[in-house]
């Protein structure tokens, strides 16, 4: 069994309250108790002693490490928008988008909702740059653009394009807000657009 020293006042030779410093026999109970915390304070929180680390944060802004490169075909195009806060076709939202190289690189910017592809939205890239002025160049790229003028999917109401040659896959977790929803009228345009250059 331990036992429990009581400290003792070195100039009084008492506890400090007074009294005769004592040893009392400690209960086996109280002893364990005793073991257990003096254990708990000693271990180290992992096996290296050090803290464990805290959990990557998530993707920002819809970036996903494993995007599964730009579809090849349009997918159905119904232009069916909803105003229930989810992106359907005929939307224009604002997302991440990877570069056309270099897909672990990419901007924010306004997307074109045309249709899914299993858990994916597909999508058609915006720009607010006027890309008429160097519309040869733009087709010796390979690069195709249709104007849609302006709405409230850009703050400043700058007309802009959309490029209709490249489908991007987006992840519907990644779209952080509804831009506006694209009139019929000019949807149907750039759909057309794009599907003659996506056929099969």
């Amino acid at each position: 069994m331990g036992m429990v020293r009581i400290a003792v006042d070195p100039v009084s030779g008492t506890n400090g309250n007074g009294l005769p410093a004592t040893v009392i026999p400690m209960s086996s109970t109280l002893e364990r108790l005793l073991g257990r915390l003096r254990g708990a304070v000693r271990r180290p929180t992992s096996r290296t002693g050090a803290r464990p680390a805290a959990p990557a944060p998530a993707p920002a802004n819809g970036r996903d490490a494993a995007y599964p490169g730009d579809a090849t075909r349009l997918p159905d195009t119904t232009c069916a928008p909803r105003p229930d806060g989810r992106p359907d076709p005929g939307e224009i939202v604002w997302t991440w988008v990877p570069y056309e190289e270099d897909h672990s690189q990419g901007k924010d910017r306004p997307v074109l909702v045309v249709g899914r592809q299993g858990e994916w939205l597909v999508g058609l890239p915006l720009t607010s740059k006027d890309h008429d002025r160097d519309e040869e160049q733009e087709r010796r790229s390979g690069r195709e653009w249709v104007d849609i003028g302006s709405g409230a999917w850009d703050g400043q109401g700058r007309p802009s394009e959309v490029r209709v040659n490249r489908l991007v896959r987006v992840n519907p977790d990644g779209v952080r807000r509804e831009g506006a929803v694209l009139p019929r009228d000019r949807y149907d345009e750039v759909v057309a657009a794009a599907r003659a250059l996506h056929r099969g």
